[in-house]
């Protein structure tokens, strides 16, 4: 299986830039065994369950409540059961 999450979060109470915030997030996200991107308006992370994807969203949270009186979460899911490495394939399928 293969399940897309591209979510953003971040704390709301810090000011207008909050990347050194986002930087934590993004530093556990890079310490998983998951495919992943950084993007400018978001992170793009593969797993092969819809739970590991929903964990990530968690770890990220918890990285930020002990910092954060409010934080805000968007998420997107692409689930596609039976199917691996999706992201890869999604990029080459418009590139060609």
């Amino acid at each position: 299986m293969s399940v897309i999450l591209e979510f953003a979060i971040f704390p709301t109470d810090k000011g207008a830039h909050v990347s050194q915030y986002v930087k934590k997030v993004v530093e556990m996200i890079d310490s998983l065994p998951y495919q992943s991107e950084l993007t400018p308006m978001g992170t793009v992370v593969e797993c092969d369950t819809m739970d590991e994807c929903l964990g990530v969203i968690s770890k990220a949270n918890a990285i930020l409540e002990p910092i954060s009186e409010r934080i805000y979460c968007t998420a997107k899911f692409d689930n596609k059961p039976g199917q691996t490495k999706q992201m890869e394939h999604k990029i080459a399928a418009v590139r060609s």
